[in-house]
């Protein structure tokens, strides 16, 4: 299939407007919205066919609340890391949505599939990591098309949220989603926007 310019533009635009969302409305997002959202994921690359992402929702206001907790007691220990202005000017960021966001989902990552028959990744375990990374972004832009945000909370010691979901053994904590509707929508990232780290261009080289 060939797509047209006004699609490619339509797409740009979807992946400009594309945000780390941390303030959000509290209001539901419907059941076929969220089916459509898994569906962008089955839709994602991965390495061997392996499809190593495994995805929790997360309804349990204990599991919510722990959740939090951990995000705090993270943020507190990497608060003590900066000093001076840095350290009023990190206070200050917003770095999660856990207070409001009401779709939360925990992902992890199958880290020795049966599917897929280790092909493409006995040299670069990484790629599984990487598979999962690319859904997580499937499902990213397809929540923006549908007028959502998405955040990320990587604030979080992997092995703790490994626990508080009693996963498998070999299944290892990738990333804690946040998805709703935006507070407010702005094309600007936060960290650019707060003035802690601007976004640069991508370093392209030819060698």
């Amino acid at each position: 299939m060939e797509f047209t310019p006004q699609q490619a533009a339509t797409l740009a635009e979807i992946m400009l407007w594309r945000r780390d969302v941390r303030h959000f409305l509290t209001d539901p997002v419907p059941e076929d919205v969220l089916e459509r959202l898994r569906l962008a994921m089955d839709h994602a690359p991965s390495v061997g066919n392996a499809r190593p992402w495994r995805i929790i929702r997360v309804e349990s206001p204990d599991l919510r609340e722990a959740v939090r907790a951990e995000f705090t007691r993270c943020n507190q220990n990497a608060a003590t890391t900066y000093e001076g202005e840095q350290a009023v000017a990190y206070a200050k960021l917003k770095l999660a949505g856990l207070d409001a966001a009401p779709v939360q989902l925990a992902v992890f990552t199958e880290t020795d599939p049966e599917a897929g028959h280790r092909l493409g990744r006995a040299t670069m375990e990484l790629t599984l990591q990487q598979s999962t990374a690319m859904a997580i972004y499937a499902l990213w832009l397809a929540a923006r098309a549908e007028n959502l945000g998405v955040g990320a909370v990587s604030i979080l010691e992997p092995k703790v949220v490994e626990q508080l979901f009693n996963v498998p053994a070999h299944w290892e904590f990738s990333a804690y989603l946040c998805i709703g509707k935006p507070a407010f929508t702005d094309d600007t990232p936060l960290l650019h926007r707060a003035e802690w780290q601007r976004n640069e261009e991508t370093i392209w080289q030819t060698r």
